[in-house]
């Protein structure tokens, strides 16, 4: 956090949790019958909802059911992850479970500009390289992942991975313009003076 109050995001870290799949969308992170809040608060346990628990409501084996991976802030997938509805329900659950960074080998637009609007990074490597975090983070539940975006790379046991992140992304999580209330808020003085300078602005 800046003296500004602007949270600038250069990189994130925590142990990790991997959840397969190519083309995992929207609907299946956060089903559409637990969209209907008023707030967010509360939106991660129904995360993966459908996935983790059957009809009954009786757990499956799933990674967010692992007790291995409680507290795990570094959420690594494969392709296309986030594709389908633009719901920012998606991301909200996902940050209110704890994840505080996605990793993976390609993700849908929206996704990651709502993800952005949290200072979720999503980073992307090959997927081989993504293939083989998945298999340390399943094998190796206590290890830190470090994702770092200002020089983007993923780093874990002895091993430093070259990863991608958008260039628009980049900039406005390591200069901290990414959060545009907390952008507002540390600028008031100067949208005062803007507003008052408007002829259609009552003062």
């Amino acid at each position: 956090m800046s003296e500004d109050g602007v949270k600038r995001v250069e990189r994130a870290s925590g142990t990790g949790i991997a959840v397969r799949g190519n083309d995992i969308d929207t609907d299946q992170i956060i089903p559409a019958r637990f969209m209907k809040v008023v707030t967010f608060d509360g939106l991660g346990q129904f995360a993966f909802f459908d996935q983790r628990f059957d009809e009954d409501d009786e757990q499956k084996e799933h990674p967010f059911n692992d007790d291995d991976h409680r507290g795990a802030s570094v959420l690594v997938v494969n392709a296309n992850f986030g594709c389908g509805s633009s719901r920012e329900h998606a991301p909200q659950a996902l940050a209110r479970w704890g994840i505080d960074a996605v990793v993976g080998e390609s993700f849908a637009e929206i996704f990651a500009g709502n993800c952005l609007a949290l200072g979720i990074p999503t980073v992307t490597a090959e997927s081989e390289e993504i293939a083989d975090l998945q298999n340390h983070v399943e094998s190796n539940p206590d290890d830190e992942i470090e994702v770092d975006v200002a020089d983007e790379a993923v780093r874990y046991g002895d091993r430093e991975i070259e990863a991608n992140v958008d260039d628009a992304q980049r900039k406005a999580l390591v200069e901290g313009i990414w959060d545009t209330t907390a952008l507002m808020k540390s600028n008031e003085r100067a949208i005062e003076e803007t507003a008052r300078s408007l002829p259609y602005v009552d003062t």
